[in-house]
C-alpha cells in the first residue's frame, strides 16, 4: 500500500504539495497517474491549478485515472483532498469559459466572483477560514487564497472566507474535503490542516 497518492495530472503545484505533506508528517508520497498506484493508496490527495476545464480534462485524459480515484474514495472509503481547483473539480459543473461538467461528487457550480467596485479579482492573499461546523481536518485560522472563481451553491460547506461577500473556503462529505485555499502556502495553518487530514479517520 502506499501511504498517499499525489495526483499528477499536469495541473497542480506538485513539488510544493508533496514537500508540505511530507513536513506534516507523510512518511510515503507517490507523486503518480498511475490508476494501479492510486487504486492502493491510503489517502488521496488531488491539488489543482489553473482553468476548470483544462484540469478536469487533464484529469479525464489519463486512461482508467478517474475511475481508480472514484472507486478508491467512494466506494472504498480512502479520505480524499481536493486542493483550490482540486476541490472545484468536486462540484457539478464549473462555469469558467462555458459551463463544463465537473465529477459530481459534491453538488454545487465553481462561479466566477461578482465584479464590484474597489474588488480586485483574483481573490489573492491570506484571509480568515471560519468552519460552519465542527470537523476533524478543517480548523478556524488564516490561510492563503488565490482564486477568481469559488464553489457556489453547496449544502456541503465547511467553512467559509470572505471576498465581497462570504464565499466556500472548504467541503465535506464523509470521506471527502476540499479546501479553497492552499495549505502548502499557507505556513503553520496549512501544515497544520494536512496534519489533521493525515490523522483523519472518517
Amino acid at each position: 500500500m502506499t501511504a498517499i497518492a499525489l495526483i499528477d495530472y499536469g495541473a497542480g503545484n506538485l513539488r510544493s504539495v508533496h514537500n508540505a505533506l511530507v513536513a506534516a508528517g507523510a512518511a510515503d508520497v507517490a507523486v503518480t497517474a498511475d490508476p494501479d498506484i492510486v487504486a492502493k493508496a491510503d489517502r488521496i490527495v488531488l491539488p489543482g491549478v489553473g482553468a476548470f476545464a483544462a484540469c478536469m480534462n487533464g484529469l479525464s485524459a489519463i486512461p482508467g485515472l478517474v475511475e481508480a480515484i472514484e472507486r478508491r474514495v467512494r466506494t472504498d472509503g480512502a479520505p480524499f483532498l481536493g486542493i483550490c481547483v482540486g476541490m472545484q473539480l468536486l462540484a457539478d459543473a464549473g462555469e469558467e469559459h462555458g459551463r463544463h461538467a465537473g465529477l459530481g461528487w459534491i453538488g454545487g457550480t465553481v462561479r466566477a466572483f461578482d465584479p464590484a467596485p474597489g474588488l480586485r479579482i483574483p481573490h489573492m492573499g491570506w484571509n480568515d477560514v471560519v468552519p460552519s461546523a465542527a470537523h476533524p481536518v478543517i480548523a478556524a485560522g488564516e490561510a492563503y487564497f488565490l482564486h477568481g472563481y469559488h464553489f457556489a451553491d453547496t449544502t456541503d460547506v465547511l467553512a467559509t472566507s470572505s471576498h465581497g461577500g462570504n464565499f466556500t473556503a472548504a467541503v465535506a462529505k464523509n470521506n471527502i474535503v476540499g479546501v479553497q485555499y492552499h495549505p502548502e502556502k499557507s505556513q503553520a495553518y496549512g501544515l497544520a490542516t494536512l496534519e489533521r487530514f493525515l490523522a483523519w479517520r472518517p
